[in-house]
C-alpha cells in the first residue's frame, strides 16, 4: 500500500490523539521518494463560530448580526497563536524523521475543510486521530473523523490509541 503513496494528510487539532496519529504516520508510512509528502494539516474554526458572536436577534429592532471588531480581532489573534502551537508541536514530532513535511492552515468546519483540502492536494490517504467521543457528545458535537470517513475523496486511516515515531 505505500509504494503508491505520495501525499498524505494528517489532521492535527491540538488533541493528543491527533498528535498519535502523526506519530503513527510517521512510523507506520513509508514514503517512496523525493516526490512525496506528508502535509500537516490544521482547520481553524471562524471567530464567530469560535467566540458564538451570533447572538440572535436583539429586542426590540435592534442589529441581528452584531460583530464588535475589536473582539473578533482578538479572537483571530488568539486562534493564530493556537494554531502556531499546534503546528510547531507537529513539528516537533516530526522533527527527527527524514520525510518532507509540508504545513497547511484552513478556516472554516474542520469537517468540511478537511475533506476540500485532501481533494485540493489530490491526496492519497488522510489520516486522522479519533477521540472517541460517547454516544451523547457525538451526537451533539458530530464525529469529525466519521464525516471524513464517509465524504473525503480518498482512503482515511483513522488511528485510535497511541502511536510512536
Amino acid at each position: 500500500m505505500t509504494s503508491k503513496l505520495r501525499r498524505v494528510v494528517v489532521a492535527v487539532d491540538g488533541s493528543e490523539e491527533s498528535m498519535n496519529a502523526l506519530r503513527w504516520s510517521l512510523r507506520h508510512l513509508n514514503l517512496p521518494n523525493s516526490d512525496s509528502s506528508f502535509t500537516i494539516l490544521h482547520v481553524q474554526s471562524p471567530p464567530s463560530i469560535s467566540a458564538g458572536l451570533n447572538p440572535g436577534a436583539i429586542p426590540f429592532g435592534g442589529p441581528s448580526d452584531l460583530e464588535v471588531p475589536a473582539f473578533v480581532a482578538a479572537i483571530e489573534a488568539h486562534q493564530r497563536r493556537i494554531t502556531e502551537a499546534v503546528l510547531q508541536h507537529a513539528l516537533e514530532i516530526c522533527h527527527d524523521c527524514s520525510v518532507p513535511i509540508k504545513t497547511r492552515v484552513e478556516i472554516g468546519n474542520p469537517k468540511e475543510k478537511i475533506c476540500e483540502a485532501v481533494e485540493n492536494l489530490n491526496a492519497d490517504l488522510l489520516v486522522m486521530g479519533s477521540r472517541a467521543f460517547g454516544p451523547i457528545k457525538r451526537m451533539f458535537l458530530g464525529s469529525v473523523s466519521n464525516y471524513c470517513t464517509n465524504h473525503a475523496q480518498c482512503p482515511v486511516i483513522v488511528v485510535k490509541g497511541k502511536g510512536d515515531c
